[in-house]
């Protein structure tokens, strides 16, 4: 029984796993892959909705031949058993690596809400605001 219980990954490296997923899928320019990371009740800024936010993706997907993510720390909190908030900093950069996307050269606070769904942690809410001001 021990075995059993030290064989499962914890629910802090289950969502850093599905957070490196999700840089993943930005960077290989997935739009569903993207969205395979975002709950089905998922809600962002402006109540955006999950296919909202796969347009919202696609659109930058496009208009970006290379895409690459670079993020601080991940700080995850638990909230019981299937619940999580995340809280990091993060830029996306395009083109060779040295343009900041959007146009602005501003790193981004990210948090985001979690819930484990069907043994999956996925995305329920997101917020991002600049990290300089």
């Amino acid at each position: 029984m021990a075995l059993t219980a030290c064989s499962r990954e914890a629910p802090e490296d289950a969502i850093r796993a599905q957070v490196v997923a999700l840089q993943t899928a930005i960077e290989h320019r997935s739009a569903s892959d993207v969205a395979d990371v975002l709950d089905e009740d998922f809600i962002g800024p402006q109540n955006m909705d999950r296919r909202a936010a796969r347009q919202m993706a696609a659109v930058l997907m496009l208009r970006h031949q290379r895409i690459g993510v670079l993020t601080g720390p991940v700080d995850v909190t638990l909230q019981g058993e299937d619940r999580a908030t995340v809280r990091t900093r993060a830029a996306l950069t395009g083109g060779d690596g040295s343009a900041l996307l959007p146009d602005s050269a501003q790193a981004w606070r990210i948090e985001s809400g979690w819930r484990l769904r069907d043994g999956v942690w996925r995305i329920t809410s997101l917020t991002w605001t600049p990290a300089l001001q």
